[in-house]
């Protein structure tokens, strides 16, 4: 084989004509893998720029929200709200712009931060944080290296402790705080520190929710239930809490709320997943009041609801909060979805039955009311034969409803 970067000028004219054919083979084949080469180069490029353009349009987006959520939070003090209603309100705004900063902070590749939203529109101030109270349990936690022989080449003398560091965490069990202590040995060798030589031993931390914050999973979880779970508002928690001797002022639990809620992120993901992997769905809406930002009342929102159907091996179900009721919101949440869709005659889901694949059920249960008005106003002869017969298919439905005939 002909060394294409050997040959020189005196050469090529010495080559006999099978050489130079197979030279001109040699050359076209470099060139081909050079093309081929630079294609994939340039696609893999192309999909880099895509990426960070779609990365940067989330953070714009992420951007952008956290700068209408102030502009809200300044203008909620000069509208007609009492303490109550303003206090509530901020206190929903502190735990979406704790969640937006998480997103925010994940997208940059920094830490998670919750730290309380400043309360007077300027400069954020890093709060003096207050030591864990000292009659709280503690239950220690040791970490140390699985060898403590010195792992520089050619040494391995056993190191020395020389020193350690402490964190602490609240965690939280029902009716009763208490501290992890992660105490990380510090280790290193003596003899090859002598030398000027050897490094530093330790246990790195393991990740959390909320890096170099207090709370725990289990603290952050139990917060969230109480908030969403009892509704407990977190003035409540506040004054709960004070009764252990633990200072956790509301708007640090609105933070901490917040960069969990952005923490869940995946697992909403997954479950929609599951629930949107069933064949047949339900499908409802219900109206709930929501605050207005800018005019100091509610306003009607809606959350609509998805579950697997009842004859399925594991039900779940899946919520989205929309702010009105118009079609677009089933179209997009199920824009992926195909299947029968179990639902009353609101107009609202035509727009899903409209797509190849999507298969209307409508409700029974609101097809009888319709006759059970007619018969109870004695206005249709038909509607009595019409709910014996729907008697007769709810009996078929219900388990071991046969077996007592048998």
């Amino acid at each position: 084989m002909l060394d294409l970067h050997a040959l020189k000028a005196q050469d090529l004219r010495a080559l006999d004509p099978a050489a130079m054919a197979r030279l001109a083979e040699q050359m076209l084949a470099h060139m081909a893998e050079q093309t081929r080469q630079i294609d994939a180069r340039d696609q893999q490029i192309a999909q880099q720029a895509q990426a960070l353009k779609f990365k940067d349009a989330r953070i714009e987006r992420i951007t952008f929200e956290l700068a209408r959520l102030k502009a809200w939070r300044f203008g909620a003090r000069t509208e007609a709200m009492n303490a109550e209603q303003r206090q509530l309100f901020e206190e929903t705004l502190a735990e979406d712009q704790a969640s937006l900063e998480a997103q925010l902070h994940a997208l940059q590749g920094k830490g998670s931060q919750a730290s309380a939203p400043p309360a007077d529109g300027q400069a954020p101030r890093k709060p003096r944080r207050q030591a864990l109270p000292e009659h709280l349990r503690r239950v220690e936690h040791r970490h140390e290296p699985e060898s403590t022989l010195c792992p520089s080449f050619g040494c391995g003398q056993p190191m020395t402790r020389i020193g350690e560091d402490v964190s602490e965490r609240l965690d939280i069990v029902p009716a009763e705080f208490f501290v992890h202590r992660h105490i990380r040995g510090k280790w290193v060798c003596k003899c090859c520190l002598r030398k000027g030589e050897g490094s530093l031993v330790q246990e790195s931390v393991l990740p959390q929710i909320i890096d170099k914050g207090q709370p725990t999973a289990g603290l952050l979880a139990h917060t969230l239930v109480s908030r969403f779970v009892d509704h407990l508002p977190y003035y409540r928690q506040e004054q709960i809490n004070a009764r252990s001797g633990v200072h956790t002022p509301r708007s640090t639990l609105a933070a901490w709320s917040g960069a969990a809620s952005a923490s869940l992120m995946p697992l909403y993901e997954a479950h929609r997943a599951f629930v949107l992997g069933a064949a047949v769905l339900h499908a409802d809406e219900t109206p709930v009041r929501m605050l207005d930002p800018g005019a100091g009342k509610t306003v009607k929102a809606y959350v609509w609801a998805y579950a697997r159907g009842e004859h399925d091996a594991m039900p779940g179900v899946i919520y989205d909060f929309c702010r009105g009721r118009g079609s677009r919101y089933p179209a997009d949440f199920l824009s992926q979805w195909g299947g029968t869709l179990s639902c009353d005659d609101y107009a609202g889901y035509d727009a899903v039955f409209k797509r190849q694949g999507c298969i209307e059920a409508g409700c029974l249960a609101h097809a009888r009311r319709k006759f059970d008005e007619l018969a109870k106003a004695h206005t249709s002869p038909v509607a009595e034969q019409a709910l014996q017969r729907i008697a007769w298919l709810y009996r078929v439905e219900t388990p071991g409803a046969w077996k007592d005939e048998c």
